[in-house]
């Protein structure tokens, strides 16, 4: 797995409630729901890091 960094997230509030709610139908934690989000964008937009390609969604 990679490594794993912090990061500070400034989000609205009504989007995060629902980001949290999201995560919660899917049975994910908003972190890994966020991540998922992030590498499919990345993935659709063929900006993938290569090593990362052809994976599943990581949860």
């Amino acid at each position: 797995m990679a490594e794993r960094k912090a990061f500070l997230l400034r989000i609205d509030q009504r989007l995060l409630e629902g980001m949290q709610r999201w995560a919660n139908d899917d049975l994910r934690s908003l972190n890994a729901q966020i991540e998922m989000l992030l590498r499919d964008a990345l993935k659709r937009s063929g900006r993938l890091p290569r090593e990362e390609r052809g994976t599943g969604d990581g949860s």
